[in-house]
């Protein structure tokens, strides 16, 4: 079975609730940052010494631990392709793929040869830890976690990846996809040292608000770090890239406002499901996921019409019923809680 990701069309003018983006936009210093590249600067490869320190110095490890990507899902190309080529003896190699997940941890092991094992989700959800275990096995080269998950916005228990991180083979490593990170409580940074077999992902797309401007970073043990390293395109970050995630990362007021933001929205969401009668996952991200029923594709339809965009996620396992809603700048959270209540009691009656 070959895997793609899954790029949505442009759902026109309105409120874009529906990929987990930064609602507000990014600093206004990213675009005076971008600005202010000369003409000598775009002619010239880019120098990232400047953003791999303040990358590293956000996330609170040495430079030699971090290695930029073009986004997030370069990382987890670039892991891929190192870790999933088929074996010298012919076996094709394993990538363990908890579910629901991501798109491109599907896409990328594909395309390097890997067979992908998919593990369900538990109960409610939950991360099912006795299913991963059982399902690694001396062919598994990535175990692919998420934390918090996409799109059910629960965080991973640090136990759990330790047990994992644990269990995988020897060649093998935990790629840990913290892309959602900023607007949790938790994080494994603190634990690589401890745990040289697990990469951690970020992207500076959600908080940061750089989706499109493609800046994202891995980070681990220097050796393994070097290794992607020696893997990667030289300059696959441009110079506006650069310039800009450093304004970026230097930015905390607007950090910090826009993450106060989502915490607000995301407290508007689970009141609207308390007051609607709707199970709903209270989320570690920039979104929550909530089950409406059966109806589900119609109330995203309807609020589509009333331009307001949120992602249907019934397909997903686990997820039959459910739709995600980005959580972000009040105003926004705001106008889409108005408009399902409308549509929802109105049902009712």
């Amino acid at each position: 079975m070959s895997h793609t990701y899954e790029r949505l069309p442009d759902p026109g003018a309105g409120l874009r609730l529906h990929l987990n983006e930064n609602t507000a936009g990014c600093s206004p210093r990213v675009l005076e940052a971008m600005r202010a590249v000369t003409r000598e600067q775009a002619a010239f490869y880019p120098d990232y010494t400047s953003a791999i320190a303040a990358t590293a110095r956000a996330l609170g490890l040495a430079d030699e631990q971090v290695l930029l990507t073009n986004g997030l899902d370069e990382g987890i190309q670039l892991v891929s392709n190192l870790w999933l080529q088929r074996a010298d003896d012919g076996v094709q190699l394993e990538a363990v793929v908890v579910e629901p997940a991501f798109d491109m941890y599907k896409a990328c092991a594909d395309t390097a040869g890997g067979r992908v094992v998919f593990v369900p989700p538990g109960d409610d959800l939950v991360f099912p830890l006795d299913r991963v275990l059982a399902a690694l096995t001396d062919r598994t080269r990535v175990a692919f976690l998420t934390s918090p998950n996409n799109p059910t916005g629960l965080a991973i228990p640090r136990e759990a990846i330790h047990a994992v991180a644990r269990a995988v083979p020897d060649r093998a490593i935990v790629f840990l996809d913290e892309a959602y990170a900023d607007f949790g409580r938790t994080t494994f940074l603190d634990d690589l040292r401890r745990f040289p077999n697990v990469v951690v992902g970020r992207t500076f797309a959600k908080a940061h608000g750089l989706a499109a401007v493609r800046a994202g970073v891995v980070a681990g043990a220097p050796d393994l770090i070097a290794r992607l390293g020696r893997a990667a395109p030289p300059y696959s970050l441009n110079v506006f890239a650069i310039a800009g995630l450093v304004a970026a990362l230097d930015d905390h007021e607007y950090h910090a406002w826009y993450t106060h933001e989502v915490e607000t929205s995301k407290a508007m969401i689970y009141e609207a499901c308390a007051r609607l009668g709707l199970h709903y996952w209270p989320s570690d991200a920039n979104f929550v996921l909530v089950r409406i029923g059966a109806d589900a594709p119609g109330v995203v339809d309807e609020l589509r019409q009333r331009g307001i965009f949120i992602r249907d996620r019934t397909a997903e396992p686990g997820c039959a019923g459910c739709v995600r809603i980005t959580a972000g700048v009040v105003e926004h959270t705001t106008r889409c809680v108005d408009a399902l209540e409308e549509i929802l009691w109105r049902d009712a009656r």
